[in-house]
């Protein structure tokens, strides 16, 4: 399905890998307190204010207040296209840390109110038992919460651990929220078929990608076997959840190859509020 492209100060068109994640994303702050060792922000020339240890604002907003006003300007400006294909918090820095996530949440509630779906990715599971969070139940239906499951915490040092977003997700889908995982980077080709494995029954869409960068941990014949396992597992899980298998991934495996093992893969413009 053909989208504008757009690239506003709060929400754009994301390219290359990341336009696999989203059509429209949003992003209010660089920087991360979870500090993953393996954070895509830290590296290349723009590492030093991308990947710094801290979240902090973009300079293009002058406040908290100015950047949901940006945003909701923004949305409106293109809402008939918003409402179509959502939009995707964020590829920058986590929307659900301490520091970020009352400015999402007004961003969330402002889109939802609109009809915009959210999909929001996040490693923590402390935002839980939020207030603003049991306010936006009742937009549930429009609200997607995915979470980045390595099964590797020492590598994630200030996030929650993997167990803990993997019970968050649990209690999110039997609250009615749609869930998915980012099963992306794989660190370890065990440890991401164990978080799939753990997930199963409340985790409607994973979405699973290789490490990018440098020489893998793994050969190609061990992805082949993982990428066997994975479409095995989910096909005999019920309910059955969709998978989509990232470019890193069909890069090496023949697309019309997936299209006959696996009735549960989807592309990545799959749309999870429309998926009658």
């Amino acid at each position: 399905m053909e989208t504008k492209q757009l690239n506003g100060k709060a929400i754009y068109s994301p390219k290359g890998k990341a336009g696999e994640y989203a059509k429209y994303a949003c992003n209010f702050y660089v920087g991360c307190s979870n500090d993953c060792d393996y954070c895509y922000c830290k590296r290349g020339v723009l590492g030093h204010s991308m990947g710094k240890p801290q979240a902090t604002l973009k300079k293009c907003f002058k406040d908290e207040e100015h950047a949901v006003s940006i945003f909701l300007r923004e949305m409106h400006a293109h809402i008939e296209e918003y409402r179509k294909h959502g939009i995707f918090f964020t590829f920058t820095s986590d929307p659900l840390l301490p520091e970020t996530k009352a400015l999402t949440y007004c961003a969330i509630e402002g889109a939802v109110r609109n009809g915009v779906p959210v999909k929001i990715l996040t490693k923590r599971a402390d935002f839980i038992y939020d207030d603003m969070l049991l306010r936006l139940t009742s937009w549930r239906n429009l609200i997607a919460i995915g979470f980045t499951l390595t099964g590797c915490d020492e590598l994630e040092p200030h996030a929650s651990t993997n167990a803990e977003r993997i019970e968050c997700m649990r209690n999110l889908h039997n609250a009615g929220f749609k869930t998915f995982a980012s099963i992306e980077p794989i660190i370890d080709l065990k440890s991401s078929y164990e978080m799939i494995k753990q997930t199963l029954g409340f985790c409607d869409l994973y979405k699973i990608g290789l490490m990018s960068g440098g020489r893998l941990p793994y050969t190609w014949l061990e992805v082949e076997r993982f990428f066997m396992g994975v479409n095995d597992l989910l096909k005999r899980s019920t309910p059955q959840p969709k998978v989509y298998w990232k470019d890193s991934v069909l890069k090496y495996i023949d697309r019309d190859r997936v299209q006959l093992l696996s009735s549960i893969f989807v592309n990545a413009d799959y749309n999870m509020f429309n998926n009658k």
